[in-house]
This record gives C-alpha cells, sequence and structure tokens, in this order.
C-alpha cells in the first residue's frame, strides 16, 4: 500500500496518476476536499480508498492499524499558499502534521518522501542544501525550512528512507485548483485566451520586464524524481528537485504565445507595474544547484520550459 497526502492537490494528483500507469491502484489518498472542485484531479485515477487529513492524522496518532501494510507515504500536503501569513495554521499544518508522519514511518520502517520547497531560500543568490544559504522571506517558507532542520537533526538515527524535495517553480497538469497560486504558465494561457494579452511584472530586483528568473521545472520530471527515490530506499537525504538552470518569466510567456500562435490565436505581452505587497517578499532569481541529485545517482534530463509548456499546453487546452 502507498498513501499519499495531498494526493488530490496538484504534484500529489500527478504522482497517483503516474503510479496507476505502473499498474499501482493499492493507493490511499488523504486530502481535505472543503474545495469540491480538486476531486476532478483524481476522478481519472484508481485508487484503494479517501481519507481526510485530520481524520488520518488522528488514526496515525492512535496507532489503529492504518500503516499496517504500508510501504511508502508520499507527504505531498501542506498549505502551500505563500501569501498566508497566520503562523499558527501554517507551523500546525506543514510543521507538527510532518513530524507526527515522519516519526510513525520511522517507527514501521516505511519510506517517508515529503514536499520541502526552494522558498527556504528566500532571498538567497545561491541554491545549495546548506544552512548558509537558507532564508525564508514568509511563514510558509519558515514552515517548510524548521522541518527540514528537523529532519537533519535526526537523520542519523534513521533506519528507513526519509527524502525531502525542495520543488522550485513546478508545472503542469492538475494544478487549476490552485488559483492565485498556479503558475505563471497556466495564468498565461488563461490571460491570453481571454484577452489576447499576456500580462508580466515590470522591472524589480535589478531585473529587467518580465526577465526575472526562475527555475522553471515540469510536473512530469517532479513525479519522475519521487519514483525513482521509491525504488531506491537506500538513498537518504534533502533534495532540490528543480532543472538546474533558470529561464525568464518573458521565456514562459514566449512559449505560451508560441503554442497559441501554431494554433491560430494570436496575442502579445504586456507589462504591469511590480506590486508593492511583492516588495521584499519575492524570489527575483532561483536556480537548482542539483549536484546533490545527481549524486545520488539520479541522471534523467530535465524538460526546458519550451519542452514543457508546450506539453502542458497540449494538455491543458486538448
Amino acid at each position: 500500500m502507498i498513501i499519499v497526502t495531498g494526493g488530490a492537490g496538484f504534484i500529489g494528483s500527478n504522482l497517483v496518476k503516474a503510479l496507476n500507469e505502473q499498474g499501482r491502484t493499492d493507493i490511499i489518498v488523504v486530502d481535505d476536499l472543503s474545495d469540491g472542485k480538486q476531486f476532478y484531479n483524481i476522478s481519472d485515477c484508481d485508487i484503494a480508498d479517501y481519507l481526510d487529513k485530520d481524520d488520518f492524522l488522528a488514526r496515525v496518532k492512535a496507532d489503529d492499524g492504518i500503516l499496517d501494510n504500508v510501504e511508502a507515504i508520499f507527504h505531498q500536503g501542506a498549505c502551500s499558499a505563500t501569501t498566508e501569513w497566520d503562523g499558527k495554521f501554517m507551523m500546525a499544518n506543514n510543521y507538527e502534521y510532518s513530524k507526527v508522519l515522519l516519526h510513525a514511518c520511522l517507527a514501521k520502517g516505511i519510506q517517508f518522501l515529503y514536499a520541502s520547497s526552494a522558498s527556504v531560500y528566500g532571498g538567497s543568490e545561491v541554491f545549495k542544501e546548506a544552512r548558509d544559504h537558507e532564508k525564508p522571506l514568509n511563514v510558509y517558507g519558515y514552515s517548510k525550512w524548521q522541518f527540514d532542520q528537523y529532519v537533519r537533526r535526526l537523520q542519523n538515527s534513521f533506519g528507513s528512507q526519509v527524502v525531502g524535495f525542495r520543488y522550485f517553480n513546478v508545472y503542469g497538469p492538475r494544478e487549476q485548483h490552485k488559483g492565485s497560486m498556479a503558475s505563471v504558465a497556466f495564468h498565461f494561457n488563461n490571460q491570453l485566451k481571454d484577452a489576447g494579452v499576456c500580462k508580466l511584472f515590470g522591472g524589480s530586483g535589478g531585473y529587467g520586464d518580465g526577465e526575472q528568473r526562475r527555475d522553471f521545472v515540469f510536473v512530469a520530471d517532479v513525479v519522475k524524481v519521487n519514483l525513482w527515490f521509491l525504488q531506491h530506499p537506500e538513498k537518504s537525504g534533502i533534495f532540490n528537485l528543480g532543472t538546474g538552470r533558470c529561464q525568464s518569466f518573458n521565456d514562459v510567456a514566449d512559449a505560451v504565445l508560441a503554442w497559441h500562435q501554431q494554433h491560430g490565436l494570436n496575442g502579445h505581452k504586456e507589462y504591469v507595474p511590480f506590486p508593492d505587497h511583492l516588495k521584499g517578499a519575492y524570489q527575483s532569481f532561483t536556480e537548482a544547484d542539483i549536484s546533490a541529485l545527481r549524486a545520488v545517482g539520479y541522471s534523467e534530463t530535465f524538460a526546458s520550459v519550451e519542452q514543457g509548456v508546450s506539453a502542458y499546453m497540449d494538455w491543458l487546452n486538448g
């Protein structure tokens, strides 16, 4: 049995679908379907059971057998809104919840693969898995960073696999429920179809209009890395999960425009003033150092923005 928390969310639902494609349906999805529209993400997936996230946590704490015969937990569930400033809620949901699952997995020898975030680096210009470069800018980033720190303190005592993935800017299918937190590729696609224009931020942080740069990683590649570690239970650690190369927001918009132009819809880019509320809390540049990921043996290539966005547009507009 495999458990995927956040299994009706963006990365979680892509993991469930990929596991199905490998022939696995012995999957328990754990999530919060208060937003009922999220069920769409798993409506084409085959699972063994669904549990609400609070019910699951209570059963894990009670040790009622819910984890019997479980091979691995992909812990993708979290509040991922970087604009959420309720620190009490964030730490309970992202930090304390993760600690309970970690200890349960260690006690039972269950592989524990969890979602961290590149937001732990904040304003750093070096994106390497080391304390010196970790400077969260918001409470979401802090909650993820603090759990990474907790894992580090215990890592020498681990008897089973524990892997943290610092996701960079993930984009791709099954993210439509995320609203404002969905990828820029998703928003550019909608803007172009609605008004014929892709709106980008003007210059900020020393970068020109639309030239802020991020490590954009296609969700299919994120899933591949997760599943590779599932097949390599001897590998543990905290790893950056990005492509290892940054590209600009202009590159993303150009890729969206190019796809639509090939399908008969022309449009253009437009730059809007950089929002005041994001000043001082915005990463203008990210680029994953993936040397640690390569060092443990992961050798697959990652899609470029042009490749990934084209595949995403096929899915989104298909």
